[in-house]
């Protein structure tokens, strides 16, 4: 079942998460509203549910643009550290 699930797409909510990251925003907190807003979830949620997405290769499949540069932040900002 494992090779089935790598074929799966994403569920609506991943796009959604995916959608938002490809926007930007303009003033302070106005992402987090929108994640509230056009989400349903708090942000520390939101976060963490694009951290897994950044590992799933149906997120890259679906917008490897998106993944791959979010995956390049994440890991200088773990090189930082």
């Amino acid at each position: 079942m494992a090779v089935m699930s790598s074929m799966e797409e994403l569920s609506p909510r991943e796009q959604a998460v995916l959608a938002l990251e490809r926007r930007s925003f303009g003033g302070p907190g106005a992402k987090e509203r929108a994640i509230r807003e056009q989400l349903g979830l708090v942000p520390v949620r939101y976060y963490q549910l694009l951290n897994a997405l950044l590992d799933d290769p149906r997120a890259l499949a679906h917008d490897p643009v998106t993944v791959n540069r979010l995956r390049r932040v994440r890991e200088n900002r773990r090189a930082e550290r």
